[in-house]
């Protein structure tokens, strides 16, 4: 089953809105059962099971954050997305915990099914906190 493009949009739309209200279940629920995941950092998880075990506790221990849309690029034909976006939320860089961090990055998605069956995340190292730019070391990033 493939999706038309105002489908692709509605879905990222609601999964950006679950996402939003710290839904797990509703940020799962897009996932295809075989989906692969790649975070910014490395991380690998493998099937939507390993990857619902791997977010519960981050969604369980963090709250107060927010993606925002900055610009979503469509094949309807490939059925892939290129999802710009920024992340807000309280710090927790060491120094500055809980100050206002924003994040941005990038999600290459692929769907299959109706479903994403791929997600591989890409985010800058330098952060914005408290409105002062803030790199990352390369040792955080391990």
């Amino acid at each position: 089953m493939k999706l038309s493009r105002e489908e692709i949009i509605k879905s990222m739309t609601e999964w950006e809105e679950a996402w939003n209200n710290h839904d797990i279940d509703g940020v799962m629920s897009l996932f295809h059962k075989n989906i692969f995941f790649q975070h910014w950092h490395g991380a690998k998880v493998h099937g939507y099971d390993a990857l619902h075990q791997a977010w519960a506790p981050w969604f369980k221990n963090n709250g107060g954050f927010r993606f925002t849309t900055e610009d979503l690029f469509v094949d309807e034909v490939e059925q892939k997305v290129l999802y710009r976006w920024y992340f807000d939320w309280p710090s927790m860089e060491k120094g500055y915990e809980g100050k206002p961090e924003r994040r941005r990055g990038v999600d290459v998605i692929c769907f299959k099914d109706g479903k994403i069956i791929e997600k591989l995340t890409y985010s800058k190292t330098t952060l914005e906190i408290d409105g002062k730019r803030v790199k990352l070391c390369p040792k955080k990033l391990l």
